[in-house]
């Protein structure tokens, strides 16, 4: 096959979220020809979170612009829920001066990131579907589309956790069941005044709330399962993530789970009266440091979620994609100035991500989900009952001396626990929370 010269580039990335932009504005302001090519006729028709992106990431990216995205709300209230059948007791924490997150909608999100990097520079090929990658000489060298071959010195591929092209030519396996989460949401429409009054956000701003739900489906056999809500300006999501192994194990519809977790009496009155306006569903990577890809070979680079960059327990990808595109295009830049494309000189990625809260934070969570996924009751069920048990007590006022109530949860909870079972329950909630402190 002859390289067409018109149509050689610097850079091509294919894929066109946070972490296609991030590389691609990251080339282009280098002085590099960069293309960025998208499948679908808009970036984010077919893309799908929880609803937030982490304000830190988006203006390392765009220090300039980025008040100007498409922002719903600032998530300056947390709430984290553990829900028994029909109770819950709640973790909260409000910064309403110091926002670190901020609710989206993909579609607009994602389309507005593709727009700022047009202004800089970056040529845009929506509706492009990359069949497969061009090799030559052991290194990869563009990329064939239904229509044409396109040629450049270094590929990044950005497109999702899916990743065909990474699976095709042999840069990342398969992922297993018990590496992936299927995450289901659904977007309800409700009057900026009712979600306002619902969640307790001040009237007339852009503030917002996000929660997060453990237990309360209402099963004998539960998943670990894992609830978010988040508000928009006149609408809520609300969804879960299960794990594709659990699934299968116990013969469960995420679509029912997701059910179980409207009608809980804590949640329900959340979203009541509210209309459906979209499902979707998205898998999510959880296998985390121990099961990353080829991260670089000769002539081509993953970022984002096509390299496994997620961090579940703290619902963190976007800042992983923006970051990792970010480094994957700073390397392009150095690579193209040596005009070496070599996987010894793309390595130059990993060195940043290893230097960079990107592998920190997955090294430190890497045993994480599987410590968690080892306590599914204890999570799931025992210590959410646990919880409201002793907020009963606390709360109450039985006639009975308090002493003896705290004396008796006591006793039952040593009891129901051995000092084995209790450390290991520990343990995992600690690593969830911290990571492994080295």
């Amino acid at each position: 096959m002859e390289e067409n010269k018109s149509q050689k580039f610097d850079a091509i990335i294919v894929g066109a979220g946070p972490a296609g932009v991030a590389a691609a504005v990251t080339i282009a302001r280098g002085g590099a020809r960069v293309l960025l090519v998208e499948r679908s006729e808009f970036a984010g028709t077919k893309n799908m979170i929880g609803g937030a992106v982490f304000l830190t990431a988006l203006k390392d990216i765009f220090p300039n612009s980025w008040e100007q995205a498409p922002i719903e709300r600032y998530i300056n209230k947390h709430t984290w829920s553990l829900l028994t059948d029909n109770s819950s007791v709640d973790i909260s924490c409000d910064f309403p001066y110091n926002p670190k997150s901020a609710s989206i909608f993909r579609s607009k999100f994602d389309s507005w990131l593709v727009d700022e990097a047009k202004k800089e520079g970056v040529y845009f090929a929506p509706s492009t579907l990359v069949k497969r990658l061009i090799k030559k000489n052991g290194y990869f060298c563009g990329v064939e589309t239904e229509l044409e071959e396109i040629f450049a010195d270094v590929i990044i591929l950005a497109d999702g956790v899916n990743s065909l092209l990474a699976r095709q030519h042999g840069l990342r396996y398969d992922y297993e069941t018990k590496d992936t989460v299927l995450s289901v949401k659904e977007t309800i429409k409700l009057s900026k005044e009712i979600i306002e009054e619902r969640f307790n956000i001040e009237k007339g701003t852009k503030n917002g709330a996000a929660r997060n739900f453990l237990g309360g489906l209402r099963l004998e056999n539960a998943p670990f399962a894992l609830g978010f809500m988040y508000t928009y300006a006149d609408s809520v999501s609300i969804g879960l993530g299960v794990n594709l192994e659990d699934l299968n194990r116990y013969g469960l519809n995420p679509s029912d789970l997701l059910e179980r977790l409207k009608e809980h009496p804590i949640v329900k009155p959340l979203i009541q009266d509210g209309e459906m306006l979209e499902y979707s569903a998205h898998l999510i990577p959880e296998g985390g440091f121990k099961k990353l890809p080829k991260l670089c070979a000769n002539g081509v680079i993953l970022v984002g979620d096509a390299a496994g960059f997620i961090n579940a327990i703290h619902f963190e990808g976007t800042n992983f994609a923006f970051a990792s595109g970010k480094y994957a295009g700073e390397t392009v830049l150095a690579a193209l100035k040596i005009k070496d494309y070599s996987k010894k000189t793309l390595k130059l990625y990993e060195k940043k991500l290893k230097q960079s809260f990107v592998l920190k934070d997955l090294k430190s969570y890497k045993d994480v989900m599987e410590n968690l996924y080892s306590r599914i009751e204890s999570l799931m069920n025992y210590y959410p009952k646990k919880a409201s048990e002793f907020f009963k007590i606390f709360t109450g006022a039985n006639c009975k001396p308090k002493r003896d109530e705290f004396r008796n949860f006591i006793v039952h909870f040593i009891k129901d626990r051995s000092l084995r079972e209790l450390l290991k329950d520990a343990w995992a909630f600690i690593s969830s929370v911290f990571g492994v402190l080295k």
